[in-house]
């Protein structure tokens, strides 16, 4: 197994270098996500109710896949000490299928979907890496102040890459808009990529191959013995548990956000745009708030109270007419989701044994990706279903669409409700001392 050296101070430029792959990479969650390529595909490229389906059943297999690849990659890479690589095939891999979603057209179905999958499992991939060199970078009492900066430099990432496309969305206008903007985000994703892999170091010390093994055999076994000792970690156990059941509804609203404010509040592709820096705004804000609170009262606590907050906000999108309103729940939303995506994966970081980073970060994607299947394809088929009926009962298609996303809007609460009850048994101060108690054992 690698060996995980003591952790030395990491310079500020590497912690910039760390900081700015979130600057570059939000801008793939903010323009293809959320702003633009979501509603663009399911109104432009299939429309009509089938696309919310068809939308939900694409995030679905990307997450399959790598909830799939990810554990195994995850233990190769921390054997081999080679995070910083993959992080860069799935990097690279993610910003040329982007570029590529420019030549989807108006009932491209087929290709729009493959071109995302690839583009969405570069995105989620590489985060396992990018997620394993945070306790390289930072001692465990102040991971959660380092991963809430980098969760708002992401966010002022997102904000400035849409403010780049707004330009173009407003003069030039129509589908060719929405699919430059494409574009600039595979070009704004891939530069500031870059200084992760010239300036940070990685710090963890390849081993080399015992005889007859290879990098894939030695990954499986390391993934088998990771199920065995994540056994001896209940608390980690339960906050996968969790993670699993919560994080469907962050990952749902995530992907459906633009595509609720196109259907049921009739925003057109520029306000979706403010709509988005509304979001990305109080994102930042967030994670800087939730960084400090998770450093100073645990983070247990710091993301309990975004779950709380992310339950109102659904309760109240179910039943707002108003688009004002709406402004108000994304701006609410995003302070929210900021807690509980940062938080989430500084309790990682805590709960976890040392040297094991990556392997249990690919545990948390396997578990992350499983459930991020699981909402969007509930949320699409309960929407697009539910139209389905609506119509069938004699309201207009465009009305029973409407009410097909009101009722999807629920799935959503459901998942947020029994993550947050199974949260609440989970003891962070016992996870913390198994972990301790490993390093020492080493």
């Amino acid at each position: 197994m690698v060996t995980q050296l003591p952790l030395e101070l990491s310079t500020r430029r590497e912690r910039w270098a760390w900081y700015l792959y979130d600057f570059g990479n939000s801008a793939y969650a903010s323009v293809v996500l959320l702003a633009v390529y979501a509603p663009y595909f399911k109104e432009q490229v299939v429309g009509g109710a089938e696309g919310s389906r068809l939308w939900g059943l694409a995030v679905a297999v990307a997450m399959i896949v790598v909830a799939l690849a990810s554990p195994v990659l995850g233990a190769i890479a921390d054997f081999s000490g080679t995070k910083k690589r993959f992080l860069l095939v799935f990097t690279a891999g993610s910003c040329v299928a982007t570029a590529l979603l420019f030549f989807v057209q108006r009932g491209d179905i087929v290709a729009g979907m493959v071109l995302f999958i690839v583009a969405e499992i570069g995105y989620r991939a590489a985060q396992v890496y990018y997620n394993g060199l945070l306790p390289e970078i930072a001692a465990p009492e102040e991971m959660g102040r380092i991963s809430g900066i980098g969760w708002g430099v992401g966010a002022l990432g997102g904000i400035i890459c849409l403010l780049l496309i707004l330009p173009i969305v407003t003069i030039v206008g129509g589908d060719l808009a929405q699919r430059l903007s494409l574009v600039v985000t595979a070009v704004f994703f891939a530069i500031f990529s870059v200084p992760i892999f010239v300036w940070l170091r990685e710090r963890a010390r390849p081993q080399p191959l015992p005889a007859g093994e290879s990098y894939a055999s030695v990954g499986f076994k390391r993934l088998l013995s990771t199920f065995r000792a994540a056994r001896r970690y209940g608390e980690f156990l339960k906050f996968m548990l969790a993670f699993l059941i919560y994080n469907d509804g962050i990952i749902t609203v995530l992907n459906f956000g633009a595509i609720i404010g196109a259907v049921l509040f009739g925003l057109d592709q520029q306000m979706l745009l403010f709509f988005v820096l509304l979001i990305l705004v109080m994102n930042g804000v967030g994670s800087f708030a939730f960084g400090f609170l998770a450093d100073r009262t645990g983070a247990k606590p710091a993301l309990a109270l975004s779950l709380l907050l992310m339950l109102g906000v659904v309760a109240w999108l179910y039943f707002t007419q108003s688009v004002v309103a709406f402004f108000l729940i994304g701006a609410l939303a995003g302070f929210a989701m900021a807690g509980a995506q940062s938080v989430s994966r500084t309790m990682v970081a805590v709960l976890a044994p040392p040297g094991q980073s990556a392997e249990f970060y690919g545990l948390f994607a396997v578990v992350g990706r499983t459930s991020s299947f699981v909402g969007p394809a509930i949320y699409g088929w309960l929407a697009a279903e539910a139209a389905l009926w609506f119509q069938a009962q004699g309201q207009a298609p465009a009305l029973a669409e409407q009410g097909g996303q009101r009722l999807a809007i629920l799935s959503i609460g459901v998942f947020l409700l029994v993550g947050l009850a199974l949260l609440s048994r989970v003891d962070e101060r016992e996870g913390r001392r198994a972990a301790v108690e490993a390093a020492q054992r080493r």
